[in-house]
């Protein structure tokens, strides 16, 4: 699909099957579009759209208009789509038009708002407090999960395990990157996953996991709920799953997850996609999951991450 509909209107974006995997959906937004939306938007610095929820809908709005009320319809059909259900979002030429890299990031997180706000609405993020999390991969990292640290693969998993929320789709967004090599987006679509109808009609595919969180997450509770949750409207497994926050309580749990786990990790389905600068990809966290390859030594290196996940509008309560 190109960036003129069938009236030959100017809609801003073009859409594009991903070249090596046909599953993503690419959405390059045109320069003219990124340029008119920072023009209506940039009164609204990331403050402003922090402190006052109803600017988030503001400038999704702005950014929806521009594209004909095209962007909103689109990324909602796509992320619902079961045969699809992921978009790799970028732009055209940002670096040759803001050279300054805080303006950059201002520009970014204004996207990226804009972007969750036509989708539905961002939870809050306990890590930071806000709606939104930004955090740092560096050489060296201490933190008490696998969320920053460089030099080991983060594993295959759903987002949003832990919390009581809903978690329908999940935004991930690189800001920049410095000295980066590896660190490669991993995506696994469940249908693709060989021996999902194992751990789908296994006995506890449906039992009551208990499931916890380190102290840098800020959530003081443990909750319950299964591994593959209520099918879809045609029967195909949805899933809330991660290695880490899950706590067996006996040997025929542990041992599920285990292997569950390692299957997951051999999946030859797995697709590495390295992610633009700048670039954020969307998916929909019930059937795909997610991880990231570990990185190559580097002491300076550094990449900067922006975090989003929330519920359709159609699923608010």
């Amino acid at each position: 699909m190109s960036s003129h509909n069938n009236s030959n209107i100017d809609i801003g974006f073009e859409i594009n099957q991903h070249k090596d995997y046909q599953r993503l959906q690419v959405v390059t937004l045109s320069q003219e579009l990124v340029e008119k939306f920072d023009e209506s938007t940039s009164q609204y610095n990331v403050q402003s759209i922090e402190y006052k929820p109803f600017l988030r809908f503001f400038i999704a709005n702005c950014l929806n208009d521009l594209t004909h009320n095209t962007l909103a319809e689109y990324l909602s059909n796509t992320l619902n789509n079961r045969s699809t259900g992921a978009i790799l979002l970028q732009c055209n030429n940002l670096d040759n038009i803001y050279d300054n890299q805080d303006t950059l990031i201002d520009l970014n997180i204004r996207l990226s708002t804009a972007i969750s706000h036509l989708i539905g609405l961002p939870n809050l993020d306990s890590m930071s407090g806000k709606f939104y999390a930004r955090f740092s991969v560096k050489n060296e990292d201490n933190s008490d999960s696998y969320l920053r640290q460089a030099h080991r693969r983060m594993e295959l998993h759903n987002d949003g395990t832990y919390v009581e929320e809903k978690t329908d789709w999940v935004i991930m967004q690189k800001m920049l990157e410095k000295n980066v090599d590896g660190g490669d987006s991993l995506l696994l679509h469940l249908d693709d996953w060989k021996d999902v109808s194992k751990f789908h009609n296994h006995p506890l595919a449906r039992h009551d996991f208990q499931w916890g969180s380190p102290s840098s997450k800020n959530v003081g509770y443990k909750l319950r709920h299964p591994i593959f949750l209520d099918d879809d409207k045609d029967g195909k497994p949805m899933m809330s799953y991660i290695d880490q926050f899950v706590e067996p309580m006996n040997m025929n749990e542990g041992l599920y997850l285990y292997e569950l786990g390692e299957s997951l990790e051999n999946e030859s389905n797995t697709y590495h996609l390295t992610l633009p600068e700048g670039s954020m990809i969307i998916i929909n966290n019930y059937f795909w999951v997610h991880g990231r390859d570990k990185f190559t030594a580097n002491k300076n290196l550094h990449r900067e991450l922006l975090r989003q996940r929330g519920v359709f509008a159609e699923n608010i309560d």
